[in-house]
């Protein structure tokens, strides 16, 4: 589809029919070495960083969940209610807005502009502070009804609406946080975030335990102690990765000061991260409908699924740091006009995501009790789960594989196609779960539809990447964004 590795600036090279004819200089030579490196090993390398913040990240979630577990059940469940809203400001901060940042920055260091993308970092930490301080306000005014309306009472809300009031009240500073990763990583700095992300995650994990259980002088105060913790880590979090964009040696300066703020620059942004904002939804509408279909099968079968689904999470991150990886030499290649470049890292990374999600998929297909017998020994949610397994495991492929060409399509700045695929996943698990109710179908049926989903949110993704022009955009229709 692209020729070659030609600057799309200069003549009928890659996709051809969006290149504007521009000037006649020649080509620069490329300025960043993620422009010339080897695809592959430089992907290995920068996911690498990734992966391990990653897994401090899990590692903390597993701790505070066993912290709340001894406070008993009202903890769990408030804790529960809280989740998902935490959920979805993570993955609307880090992987879709954060997206889009790194994209910007990434495009725009690749086409050797260093002062649009210093501009874009600033107004980037501008989208961040009022995203957060949106999911703030949100929460303050509506957080109660919302709990409840999800089934929370009693001593159970009341402990849900103190734990979100604690965590919602550092959103902004949980939103900076990852912004500023975000412009850090659009720059090829994948250790810097890495390092924030470990020290944070270790922080967290003391903090958390300290205050919930009222350990050495501090005093006991629960569920809001592990609120606490997650609010202090966060707000150091954004401070130490705000010094890293300060600091003299960063490829991308964070200024304070500099001209008026700019609607090219917010859109920019905003072309790519705000469609993304869908994405966690979709995400999570899904999960809800296969929980609510599971729930009509019956307890062995809701139960099967809740813990086949908990591989789903772990894995992410492994996605989720390939996918990272490629964002920059994706965005950086793209900005110097190098598509073929770009698509060869985005196909890369995508056979990465879908191979390391697939090995695993697939082993646990065949030995499902490798997984299945951490959580429980009932002999009925055992052979549910085993089950899921079965049937969702080798489709695991084509998860990684969407997972990690959505993160390379967000660098070339052509999201749409994959939240399409995202969408018609939904679609495919509400229909199909429609049907299979009204048939009175077996259990088995659902965690074949949970596979179905998968493998067409994979083909599609990886369809319309291989449709769409990863070129220039023509002078008219970035008029249009403007």
């Amino acid at each position: 589809m692209d020729a070659q590795d030609t600057p799309a600036l200069h003549g009928a090279a890659a996709d051809a029919p969006q290149v504007e004819p521009v000037l006649n200089a020649a080509p620069a030579a490329p300025r960043h070495p993620l422009l010339t490196s080897p695809v592959a090993a430089t992907l290995v390398k920068l996911a690498a960083p990734n992966l391990l913040g990653m897994s401090a990240t899990t590692a903390v979630s597993i701790a505070e969940t066993a912290y709340i577990g001894r406070l008993g059940a009202h903890s769990l469940a408030a804790a529960a209610l809280v989740l998902p809203m935490i959920m979805l400001m993570g993955m609307m901060s880090a992987g879709a807005m954060g997206g889009g940042v790194s994209s910007a920055v990434s495009r725009a260091l690749g086409a050797g502009d260093d002062l649009r993308a210093e501009a874009l970092a600033r107004h980037a930490a501008v989208i961040g502070l009022g995203m957060g301080l949106g999911f703030t306000l949100l929460l303050a005014g509506f957080g109660q009804g919302l709990f409840r309306l999800l089934g929370g009472e009693g001593e159970t809300l009341g402990q849900a609406v103190a734990y979100a009031g604690i965590v919602f009240t550092a959103a902004s500073f949980i939103w900076l946080s990852n912004i500023f990763a975000s412009v850090l990583r659009g720059s090829g700095n994948m250790g810097g975030p890495a390092i924030a992300m470990l020290s944070t995650a270790a922080l967290q994990v003391v903090l958390g335990g300290t205050l919930c259980f009222g350990l050495g002088p501090a005093p006991r105060l629960g569920i809001v102690g592990v609120g606490l913790g997650q609010a202090i880590a966060a707000v150091l979090g954004a401070g130490l990765m705000f010094m890293m964009l300060r600091s003299p040696g960063a490829r991308v300066r964070l200024h304070l000061k500099g001209p008026s703020l700019r609607r090219e620059h917010f859109a920019d942004i905003l072309k790519v991260g705000g469609p993304a904002l869908l994405s966690p939804i979709q995400t999570v509408g899904t999960i809800l409908v296969i929980t609510a279909i599971a729930a009509r099968f019956g307890v062995e079968t809701l139960a099967g699924y809740g813990i086949g689904s908990r591989l789903e999470f772990l894995l992410v991150p492994i996605a989720f740091s390939v996918g990272v990886a490629s964002l920059p030499m994706v965005g950086l290649a793209i900005g110097a006009g190098y598509v073929a470049r770009a698509r060869r890292v985005a196909w890369t990374a995508g056979a990465m995501g879908a191979a390391g999600l697939g090995a695993i998929g697939i082993l646990l297909s065949l030995f499902p009790d490798l997984w299945v017998s951490i959580f429980t020994s009932d002999p009925g949610v055992r052979a549910a789960a085993a089950l899921y397994l079965h049937f969702a495991g080798p489709a695991f492929v084509f998860f990684g594989l969407s997972l990690a060409l959505y993160f390379a399509s967000q660098g070339a700045g052509r999201i749409m196609g994959p939240l399409l695929a995202g969408t018609a996943r939904l679609v495919v698990i509400a229909v199909g779960g429609w049907l299979l109710i009204r048939n009175d179908a077996p259990s088995w049926a659902l965690f074949a539809l949970v596979a179905l989903g998968m493998v067409v949110m994979g083909l599609m993704t990886a369809a319309f990447v291989a449709m769409t022009p990863w070129g220039p955009r023509p002078a008219k229709a970035l008029a249009a964004t403007i």
